[in-house]
Parts: C-alpha cells; sequence; structure tokens
C-alpha cells in the first residue's frame, strides 16, 4: 500500500458537461491513494446537485454522468493543497458569465464568469498548487494577466489563445511542464504524469521548499518518480 503522503490535503477538480471519465476517475483514484480527498466541484447554479454528461468520443458509446454536490462559490478556496481544471470542453462551459440584468453583454465581462474568478483567486496564493490538462488553460483566458509570462504546455488546438494571451509555450518532450505554483499537461493521456507533478509541487510547498520552474524532461520526469517511490515506502 502506498504512504499516504498526503493525508489530510484536500485536492478540488473542477468540470462540466463534457468532462473525460478516465482523467477524473485518475484524480479520484490516484489522489486518494495518496490519503487525499477530492472534492468534485462545479457552478450548480442555486442547486443541491447537477448531473453533468461525459464526453463521447465514438459513436454508440454510451455517456457517463457525475453528480456534482459542491459549488466553488461555496468554498473557501485557501483550504486546498491544489486546484485542477479539468479537461476538454469544461473549462468553455465555466467560462459563462451572466451579464447584470438590463445590461448589455460587453467584452469587459468576460472577466466575471464565477469559474475565472475562482482561479484568479486561486492562483493569487502561491501556496495552492494549479493544474491545468489539455484545453484547461481555457479558463484564464478572459485575463490574459494570469497567463502573462507563464511557462505553460497545452493540446495544439487551445494553442494560438494560450500563447495569445501572453504565456510561454515549452514542447516539452514528458507533455508536461511545471511552472512554480502552476502545473501543465498537454492532453487527457497525461494524466498520470500530470498528477506526479502535481504532487510532487505540493510536498515541495508543504516541506517549505522552494517550487521547481523548470521544463520537466524525460530524465526529470524518472527522478519524480523515485523520489515518489522513496516517500510512500517511507525512505
Amino acid at each position: 500500500m502506498s504512504k499516504r503522503i498526503l493525508e489530510g490535503k484536500k485536492i478540488a477538480v473542477l468540470l462540466e458537461t463534457e468532462f473525460i471519465p478516465e482523467e477524473i476517475d485518475a484524480y479520484q483514484i490516484r489522489f486518494s491513494d495518496l490519503g487525499a480527498t477530492v472534492h468534485l466541484m462545479s457552478n450548480l447554479w442555486g442547486n443541491s446537485s447537477v448531473r453533468f454528461v461525459s464526453d463521447v468520443d465514438k459513436l454508440g458509446e454510451s455517456p457517463k454522468y457525475i453528480d456534482v454536490t459542491i459549488d466553488f462559490q461555496n468554498v473557501d478556496i485557501n483550504e486546498y493543497a491544489a486546484v485542477i481544471m479539468a479537461a476538454n470542453y469544461t473549462s468553455v462551459r465555466l467560462r459563462y458569465f451572466q451579464p447584470p440584468e438590463g445590461q448589455p453583454i460587453s467584452s469587459e465581462q468576460v472577466r466575471t464568469a464565477p469559474a475565472v474568478q475562482f482561479f484568479a483567486k486561486a492562483l493569487a496564493n502561491p501556496r495552492i498548487i494549479k493544474g491545468f490538462l489539455c484545453h484547461g488553460l481555457w479558463i484564464l483566458t478572459p485575463m490574459p494577466e494570469l497567463l502573462k509570462g507563464r511557462r505553460i504546455i497545452c493540446h495544439e488546438v487551445v494553442l494560438a489563445d494560450i500563447v495569445n494571451a501572453g504565456a510561454i509555450y515549452v514542447p516539452s518532450p514528458s507533455h508536461i511542464v511545471v511552472d512554480g505554483d502552476m502545473v501543465t499537461g498537454r492532453s487527457g493521456q497525461d494524466v498520470y504524469a500530470f498528477i506526479d507533478a502535481i504532487v510532487n509541487q505540493i510536498i515541495r510547498c508543504d516541506q517549505e521548499l522552494p517550487l521547481l520552474s523548470y521544463e520537466q524532461t524525460l530524465r526529470q520526469i524518472e527522478a519524480a518518480k523515485l523520489q515518489f517511490h522513496s516517500l510512500e515506502c517511507g525512505g
């Protein structure tokens, strides 16, 4: 059994319809195995629960469902060791905003989307590790200053938007890029390496060690894995 190196930690995962079931399962299994509590959350629009539907890639494939009962607007973000924006088009849906009653929609209002504000608060606290996988960085584009100068990797279909917001794209061979309190991954297929990079930063933060800020090469990924195995075995 793995050593529960994240005992007592809480991980927030924001999702919406079109989530990838395998990605969400990976968060729940891996973080839980390490002792953390995973909270799936979204904008519930005043409801006590909302059912979200998974993405379906193949004709005839049946969708999966997740009932979410936590509204991210009702939590204390500073209680979480990490907050993660789920992959695929969940971030696009969470950029939705409602203009003030009686007012027309304006471009400045894109910054007011509740999920965008949630991540802006998270980014203001360097002790919270922020994770964005695949399309996840889309949630930050309404506030380009959150991306300006950050070293990232993302799926190529969103790359133009992310670079136009001022981020620095790093074509990491590992598909994972660590930039201090921000961890990014190229696609949902990289979810376990993405999780391990987040865990590593949580541990460093907890031990008051400097957060890593570099492109992770394949050699560095292997070194991180060795470190995790040592920690899990009590070494």
